[in-house]
């Protein structure tokens, strides 16, 4: 079967009449002193209908935030976001947001001095009294986005979007984010398991792999992959999951993508991985790199890491796929960005658009 790839194509266009033309815009007044949100906890909590000020602690919530128009809103990052190169040209106030969150536990005196209307954070926070505490004394509210699938981070993006009025552009980009699911499982939901690659996905660290219930396995299922760490014998070391070599080496995957270029170095070079099919044949991937790392579990991209996986694995199941065009159109319409070819190539090689520390 054949993608048409203009249908994707009119399709965004048609989207981005939803959303912001520009960066700067700020939301419609509201008669509304307060909305009310029901965030990924469960938790019912009414914010300010007109959210000017927005600390979004949670690398994935800050991303949202910018991916629905209102980056230059974010008073209140993670660090990391100022390194994002690409981000930063977008939304250049984000280089001078505070961070007010250290070694895990959220700074109170410089969330109070930056003085937001709502705060945004993942649900690692709900699970510590200490932090719970601290931000219900602070008298600001504060929403939980998180998830461990494709249909729950669409439902966390129409959070973000109905807290800071945005709902429109939420939903814009959610019936992209289906539609590209539709379009690969089109073509690859009816593989037999004997005709599926089976692949490593290498999350940061050569050997930090995918569990079971998570955002990663979801996606990588979607591609019409059989992810082999997804319900193997994985060592939990914090909050991450590992897999042994040896291990690596007895699932002897046939195709390795990876989200770091340390890690890609690791795995193309050392001999210790020298005998997996991947590696011999030269299937070892570098994940595309973009406003965040695709296929990063706090990545925004994660549609486009989605397509790219199984473009990259089915090649000639996707010859219509252009994904220079489709990278190209996903910028411009969610992100206001016109990419040159340059730009384009650099993100498709997983090219390093992270500041150093």
């Amino acid at each position: 079967m054949k993608l048409k790839s203009s249908f994707i194509v009119v399709s965004l266009l048609l989207l981005g009449s939803l959303l912001p033309g520009c960066n700067n815009q700020q939301p419609p007044e509201n008669q509304e002193d307060t909305v009310t949100v029901v965030d990924s906890a469960g938790r019912t909590v009414e914010v300010p209908a007109n959210v000017r000020r927005i600390a979004a602690l949670y690398s994935f919530a800050a991303y949202t935030v910018c991916l629905l128009g209102r980056g230059n809103d974010l008073v209140g990052v993670p660090g990391g976001l100022q390194r994002d190169i690409l981000l930063i040209e977008i939304f250049p106030e984000i280089a001078n947001a505070s961070v007010p969150r250290e070694g895990g536990a959220i700074n109170m005196e410089e969330l109070l001095r930056i003085d937001p209307d709502v705060v945004i954070v993942r649900n690692e926070f709900v699970a510590d009294q200490k932090e719970v505490e601290k931000l219900d004394n602070s008298g600001i509210p504060y929403v939980v986005v998180d998830y461990n699938s494709m249909e729950e981070q669409r439902e966390a993006v129409l959070i973000v979007g109905r807290t800071i009025g945005r709902e429109a552009e939420a939903v814009a980009f959610n019936n992209y984010y289906l539609d590209i699911i539709d379009r690969v499982d089109q073509v690859v939901g009816d593989l037999a398991e004997d005709d599926k690659v089976r692949l490593h996905h290498s999350e940061n660290q050569a050997t930090r792999a995918t569990h079971a219930d998570s955002l990663v396995a979801d996606w990588t299922r979607a591609a019409g992959v059989i992810n082999v760490s997804v319900g193997g014998d994985l060592e939990l070391i914090g909050n991450d999951y590992y897999a042994s070599i040896e291990q690596i080496l007895l699932w002897n995957p046939e195709v390795i993508i990876v989200n770091e270029p340390s890690a890609y170095a690791i795995i193309t070079k050392h001999p210790q991985w020298s005998g997996i099919t991947a590696v011999q044949q030269g299937q070892v991937y570098q994940l595309p790199n973009g406003i965040s790392r695709w296929g990063h579990p706090g990545s925004v991209e994660t549609p486009l890491a989605l397509l790219w996986t199984a473009v990259t694995v089915y090649p000639d199941l996707f010859p219509d796929v252009d994904m220079p065009a489709e990278v190209h159109q996903f910028y411009k319409t969610f992100f206001n960005m016109e990419l040159d070819a340059a730009m384009i190539a650099t993100i498709l090689e997983g090219g390093d658009l992270r500041a150093p520390k």
